[in-house]
């Protein structure tokens, strides 16, 4: 076995075992919450915003997350098997057209709206249940 095929093993291996993930498109409106250690502890912060990129596949999944905090564009790439990531939630599911939603970032109010989409449920993620020991 070669060092490309043992990684795609383990990879299966993570990926069977990952607690579930609801499908995300781009255009959805979603609440990721991010583990957050401040000192000795830990709590979830929720980061809340569009998702206005998807890259990559597998175990190396990213999305980058937009909202708008106090007038200014905040935007976060996210790992989505990433230990850091406590849940998502669909919050409203997007109708775009695009894969890429980068021209949001140069409209201001209610031209960064996205309409909606009905014939996609929204489900619900389970929460991964990771327990970490605060030093």
């Amino acid at each position: 076995m070669n060092a490309k095929a043992i990684i795609q093993s383990i990879e299966a291996d993570y990926m069977k075992e990952k607690g579930s993930l609801p499908s995300l498109n781009v255009g959805d409106t979603i609440k990721v919450g991010v583990r957050i250690q401040e000192g000795g502890k830990e709590r979830v912060q929720p980061f809340e915003g569009t998702i206005i990129a998807m890259r990559n596949g597998g175990i190396n999944e990213t999305i980058t997350v937009r909202k708008i905090f106090q007038g200014v564009g905040v935007e976060r790439v996210f790992l989505l098997h990433s230990p850091k990531i406590a849940d998502i939630q669909v919050i409203r599911r997007g109708k775009v057209r695009r894969a890429k939603l980068y021209y949001l970032r140069d409209r201001v109010g209610k031209a960064t709206r996205i309409k909606q989409r009905f014939d996609r449920p929204i489900e619900k993620a389970a929460k991964t249940k990771t327990k970490t020991k605060a030093k």
